[in-house]
């Protein structure tokens, strides 16, 4: 019942159509709400503190995947080549911490969430989870004083807080309706200030650019290559399961994306969707007629912590990899360097 209601919600926050100008009213209060907490952090009546060294805040305000993770590994990428040592905090979805922890080599997933255990294993920097993004970024420098810049993974609406740049990430369903919840899938107008607008998209039209609005810059996820699951060293072209029955399965806010990734590359899948941070407890390829099951690097952070899964042969990550015009790191690095440290 709960994902039939989602998948009507999320048909119906792409257009104005019936259900969404019904709950359009609703959506009023919640704007409001939404215009004064932003309003009293401004203010200085709810307080916001700032760390020690520049902060970057990725987020988005599309509720659902739009594609934070490959941007926030890119991000680090490009600022370790401009010679900064970044580090990352995060929220991390369904981490049972109540205070800091730092995402190490034997992290679990249900203990630090499957999206830092990612960028923790493709970046190899600091990363640290918690509910408080403020105390999350202290333990992080107390850990690892040598860190000269921050990337706070999913933390636009955390205006507790202070950031340096903030980057707003929307893919290919643009703003949507426009509207936000409940009568639409926004968390805050697309009007809403920010440093820099990503649009995860392989076209980038100027419809769409007009209804993200920011002078956005393209996004793009590549991925041609799979891993296996079991052994990461051996990998093949996606080409290479052209003739054999394809599963392709995802667990990630927009499986859409993943599936057309995959189509685009020349294969015939079979979709399986799974729900957003789904634990893979259930083993859903148990009984899959399928000769290959090609999952995400998100999922798969998962499905290698459960030993019944990893040994399934069958099974194959496809890594993505964010493409973005450099002149857009150069841009942030700047921002960042232009901050003098408390």
């Amino acid at each position: 019942m709960a994902s039939s209601l989602e998948s009507t919600l999320t048909r119906a926050w792409l257009r104005r159509g019936l259900l969404a100008c019904a709950l359009w009213p609703v959506s009023i209060p919640f704007r409001l709400l939404a215009a004064l907490r932003r309003g009293l952090f401004r203010a200085g009546v709810l307080k916001s503190e700032r760390l020690p060294v520049p902060t970057v805040v990725v987020g988005n305000i599309f509720i659902g995947g739009t594609g934070k993770t490959p941007l926030t590994i890119w991000l680090v990428e490009q600022l370790r080549a401009a010679g900064l040592r970044p580090g990352v905090i995060s929220r991390g979805h369904g981490s049972a911490a109540a205070h800091p922890r730092e995402v190490g080599a034997t992290a679990r997933a249900r203990e630090v969430g499957d999206e830092p255990l990612l960028i923790a294993a493709r970046t190899g920097c600091p990363v640290v989870v918690g509910r408080r993004r403020v105390e999350a970024g202290r333990h992080l420098l107390a850990l690892h004083p040598e860190v000269d810049v921050i990337v706070a993974d999913d933390g636009l609406q955390h205006y507790a807080l202070r950031r340096d740049v903030e980057i707003i990430l929307f893919d290919g369903r643009g703003a949507g309706n426009g509207w936000t919840l409940p009568a639409g899938p926004l968390r805050e107008p697309p009007s809403r200030r920010r440093d820099f607008t990503v649009v995860n998209a392989p076209d980038l039209s100027p419809a769409l650019a007009r209804a993200v609005g920011g002078e956005p810059w393209q996004m793009r996820l590549a991925g041609d290559v799979a891993e296996r699951l079991s052994d990461p060293a051996q990998r093949l072209p996606l080409s290479a399961f052209k003739d054999q029955r394809v599963l392709a399965a995802a667990g990630i806010g927009n499986p859409g994306r993943f599936f057309g990734m995959l189509r685009a590359a020349g294969l015939e899948v079979t979709e399986q969707a799974l729900p957003d941070h789904h634990d893979f407890l259930d083993d859903p390829f148990r009984s899959a007629d399928a000769d290959v099951i090609l999952i995400t690097e998100k999922d798969a952070v998962k499905c290698r912590q459960l030993e019944n899964i990893n040994n399934d042969l069958r099974l194959w990550v496809v890594p993505v990899a964010a493409r973005i015009d450099p002149a857009l790191a150069a841009q942030i690095v700047e921002k960042c360097r232009g901050r003098p440290t408390a």
